[in-house]
């Protein structure tokens, strides 16, 4: 079977490392497609607190790029007001210097969003997720690295989606000691086309909004969500990251292994393939290989 591939790209300029992922991993021709983005607009904390203006430039001038005849740049917030999120970051600007829809998930009525259960879940009842993510042809995902100091570990490709999932769950998804595992199951409501992650600069401690920042000088992306988010915890490892990090393998992370037993990407280290895309990459290969295995 063929292995998921996951690109990495190290060096400081997010615009040229967003734009050289896409290009060599090829997200396929979006002529007249609909596609949305989905950035991590948690807060307007800058970067790795939420994600950079220039990264979210260079995703919707790549998509445009390919053809996409309608882009949407979608989020919800919090705790912060999504609206004014939106503002601070610049991308109601951007929608209009672009021609892009910049949405408000939090300002859509409740028949724009769908139940979704899932076998053997950790949720009470289900939970809600923007339909539009099941509508347009393709989603994109834009997250960040770093750990998540409220009970998720970490928060990368898979807990990205809790920006979708509708205000009302978050009370419960917050109080759970299967917060990890709920993150997870969430990911079944949809299949992303790309994800890119940001680590140009990233939290190993602390977050999501603040926390202890390091300059780690590098952007990874992959259509697989497992491998992307193990590639990241790996990366935090070979850095030193907290004790709920450090004190278990890769693929025991409970986010991880969660999605694992869903069947949503990669299930072990021998299924990811690293791709350095320019050669300053190719030399954290074999750190991040070694790292996965460990």
């Amino acid at each position: 079977m063929a292995r998921s591939k996951v690109f990495v790209h190290r060096g400081r300029d997010r615009s040229e490392a967003a734009e050289a992922i896409l290009s060599q991993a090829g997200i396929g021709d979006l002529s007249g497609a609909s596609v949305l983005i989905k950035p991590n607009f948690n807060t307007s904390d800058p970067p790795p607190g939420s994600t950079d203006i220039a990264t979210l430039r260079a995703v919707v001038e790549h998509v445009r790029g390919k053809g996409a005849d309608r882009i949407i740049v979608g989020d919800r917030s919090g705790p912060a007001n999504t609206r004014n999120v939106f503002e601070e970051k610049g991308a109601f600007d951007l929608a209009k210097e672009l021609s892009f829809e910049a949405l408000v998930f939090d300002e859509l009525p409740m028949e724009r969003y769908r139940k979704v259960t899932v076998e053997g879940e950790h949720w009470s009842n289900g939970f809600f997720i923007v339909k539009i993510a099941n509508e347009v042809d393709a989603v994109i995902g834009l997250c960040c690295l770093k750990t998540h100091n409220f009970g998720g570990h970490f928060t990368m490709s898979l807990k990205l989606t809790t920006g979708m999932v509708h205000r009302n769950n978050m009370s419960e998804l917050h109080s759970s000691m299967r917060m990890r595992e709920m993150i997870a199951e969430m990911n079944t409501a949809y299949r992303p086309r790309f994800v890119l992650m940001d680590g140009v600069d990233a939290f190993f401690r602390g977050g999501p909004m603040t926390g202890s920042r390091w300059s780690a000088g590098v952007t990874f992306g992959s259509e697989d969500r497992v491998a992307l988010d193990a590639v990241g915890v790996a990366m935090l490892k070979l850095h030193g990251t907290t004790h709920e990090i450090e004190s278990k393998h890769v693929f025991r992370q409970d986010q991880i292994r969660r999605a694992v037993e869903l069947g949503l990407g990669a299930t072990g280290p021998d299924d990811i393939e690293l791709v350095p895309v320019n050669d300053d990459a190719a030399e954290l290969i074999g750190p991040i290989a070694d790292m996965l295995r460990k």
